[in-house]
């Protein structure tokens, strides 16, 4: 009994760990906020 009962542990610990590793190892960093275009001087009309 005690033998299923320690395969079902190790079972559980790999779920565990590969759920961790897919969603945390491969984080990257965000990117940074887009900015409000600024029109160019030249269409500014005098």
């Amino acid at each position: 009994m005690w033998l299923l009962m320690l395969e079902a542990g190790v079972a559980l610990f790999l779920l565990v760990f590969i759920v961790w590793w897919t969603m945390f190892s491969g984080r990257k960093p965000s990117p940074p906020a887009q900015q409000k275009p600024v029109p160019p001087k030249d269409d500014v009309q005098h």
